[in-house]
C-alpha cells in the first residue's frame, strides 16, 4: 500500500478522540475510501502536474501532544487576535484572543469536539465522493484540531484575525491535518490573515482544509501566506460557499515549502455574489508549487476577478489550472481570469491552464494566460537611465507580483503583506534564482 499510506492509517488507530461528536463512523468510511482508492497518479487529470511518487514513499509520525519550542521572533508582528498551532498542536501560550467583539469566536477545533453541542462539529462530517479527493478523506478521518472562527449576524470585526500555523523541527517527519471554519452569518464582516511559517528546518507534512461559510450581504476578505520551510509538503484546500450578495476578497502568496498544492473553491450560489481572488506563485530552487482554481458561478449576476501571477527560477516547477464554471440559470455572470508568468531562468517550468465552461446566456466572461520572459524593452529603458541590469530586473519583477497585493484595500494589511512578498523576492535574488 506504501509508507504514507500505512502511516495513516496507523495514526487512525491510534487516534485518541476518533469518536468525539459522534464522528467515528464518518472518520472511518472517509480513511477507508482513501485508502481504498490509493494515491491518485500522474494519469489522473487532478494531479497531472504534482508528483507525488516520492511522498508516498515516506512514513510521516503524527503530531506530539506535547508544546513545541520556536523562535518567537516569528509571529513579532503578528498582532492579535491570533491563535498559534505549533506543528498542528494549539499553543495556548502564544496565543492571544484579545479584541474580539462581542459577537465573534474564536476556538480551537479540540474544545469544540470536547464541548457538549455536537451539531457544532457538523461540519467535520462533510463527504469527499470522488477519488481524487485524498487529502481531503484524510483530512476528514485525522484532523482533530484546527481554527473554528463564527461570527454573528450584523457583527463587524475590525482587526484582522491571524490564524498562525508553525513548522519546527521535532524527531521524525510528523504528518499534521487540521481542519477550519470561517463562518460569517448575515451581513457580518471580517478579516483573516493565515500564516504558514518554518521556524527552522524540517520535512513536515501538513494538511490544511478551510470552509469558508458566506451568508447573505457578508464580507470576508481573507489573505494565505505560505511561507514554509524548503524542507516541507503542504497540502491545502480552501472551499468558500456564497450566499446573495457576499463579498470574498482574498490574496494567495505562495513563497515556500518544497511541495505545495493549493486547491482554491469558491461556490458563488446566491444572486450578486462577488469574489476577488489574486495570488503570486513563486517557485525557486526545486521546489514544486501547484494551484487549482474552482470558481462555480451558479446565482444570477454573479461576479469574480481572478488575477495571478507565477514566477519560475533555478530548476523549480509551477502548475497553474483556473477553472471557472458558469452554470445553466447564472445569467448576468461576468467572470475575468489572467494568469501571467515568468520564466527567470532556463531549467524553470511553468504549466498554466485556464478553463472556461459556459451554459447560460447573457455573460460577459474572459480569460487570458502567458508564459513568458522579462521585456527586453523595459530591461533596456533602465538600464539606458544607468540602472544596473539586476536591479532593474529586479524592479521589473516586483513591479509583476506586486499588482496581485491591491487586491487588499486595508492599507497596513497591504503593506504587510506586501513586505513579505518582497523579502521572499530578495530571497530568490540572493539565491541567484
Amino acid at each position: 500500500m506504501g509508507a504514507l499510506l500505512d502511516s495513516f492509517r496507523d495514526s487512525f488507530e491510534a487516534l485518541a478522540n476518533r469518536e468525539a461528536a459522534g464522528l467515528g463512523e464518518s472518520r472511518r468510511a472517509a480513511l477507508d475510501a482513501a485508502l481504498g482508492a490509493g494515491m491518485p497518479h500522474a494519469r489522473v487529470e487532478a494531479w497531472k502536474y504534482t508528483p507525488l511518487r516520492a511522498l508516498e514513499r515516506r512514513a510521516f509520525r503524527a503530531p506530539d501532544a506535547r508544546a513545541h519550542a520556536f523562535d518567537a521572533t516569528a509571529i513579532e508582528r503578528v498582532p492579535a487576535p491570533r491563535m498559534v498551532f505549533v506543528n498542528g498542536v494549539f499553543d495556548a501560550r502564544h496565543s492571544d484572543l484579545d479584541g474580539l467583539p462581542q459577537g465573534a469566536s474564536l476556538v480551537p477545533l479540540s474544545r469544540v469536539l470536547a464541548g457538549d453541542d455536537p451539531r457544532d462539529a457538523n461540519f467535520l462530517a462533510r463527504r469527499f465522493d470522488r477519488d481524487d479527493e485524498i487529502f481531503a478523506r484524510f483530512n476528514a478521518a485525522l484532523a482533530v484540531e484546527g481554527g473554528v472562527l463564527r461570527v454573528e449576524a450584523g457583527t463587524t470585526v475590525e482587526a484582522p484575525v491571524h490564524l498562525v500555523f508553525i513548522g519546527t523541527a521535532e524527531d521524525g517527519d510528523r504528518a499534521c491535518h487540521l481542519r477550519h471554519l470561517v463562518e460569517l452569518r448575515e451581513g457580518a464582516r471580517l478579516i483573516v490573515v493565515e500564516h504558514h511559517l518554518g521556524d527552522v528546518a524540517h520535512r513536515h507534512l501538513s494538511n490544511h482544509l478551510l470552509h469558508a461559510h458566506l451568508g447573505a450581504d457578508a464580507s470576508l476578505v481573507h489573505a494565505r501566506v505560505q511561507d514554509e520551510d524548503e524542507g516541507a509538503t503542504v497540502m491545502a484546500r480552501t472551499d468558500a460557499v456564497l450566499a446573495r450578495g457576499a463579498q470574498y476578497r482574498r490574496l494567495d502568496l505562495e513563497l515556500g515549502a518544497s511541495l505545495s498544492r493549493h486547491e482554491l473553491n469558491i461556490a458563488l450560489q446566491g444572486e450578486g455574489a462577488s469574489a476577488h481572488a489574486n495570488g503570486v506563485l513563486l517557485a525557486s530552487g526545486r521546489r514544486h508549487l501547484d494551484t487549482r482554481l474552482g470558481i462555480d458561478h451558479a446565482g444570477r449576476d454573479s461576479r469574480c476577478e481572478l488575477i495571478w501571477r507565477g514566477l519560475g527560477a533555478g530548476r523549480s516547477r509551477a502548475a497553474f489550472h483556473g477553472g471557472i464554471l458558469i452554470r445553466e440559470g447564472a445569467d448576468g455572470t461576468e467572470a475575468t481570469l489572467s494568469n501571467k508568468n515568468l520564466l527567470l531562468t532556463e531549467g524553470a517550468e511553468i504549466d498554466s491552464q485556464p478553463v472556461l465552461e459556459i451554459h447560460a446566456d447573457e455573460v460577459q466572461a474572459a480569460h487570458g494566460a502567458t508564459v513568458g520572459q522579462l521585456d527586453p524593452t523595459a530591461l533596456f529603458y533602465l538600464r539606458s537611465r544607468g540602472i544596473p541590469a539586476e536591479q532593474a530586473r529586479s524592479l521589473l519583477t516586483a513591479a509583476f507580483c506586486r499588482e496581485t497585493v491591491a487586491v487588499i484595500e486595508e492599507a497596513s494589511l497591504r503593506d504587510v503583506l506586501a513586505d513579505r512578498l518582497d523579502a521572499a523576492l530578495a530571497r530568490l535574488e540572493g539565491a541567484g534564482s
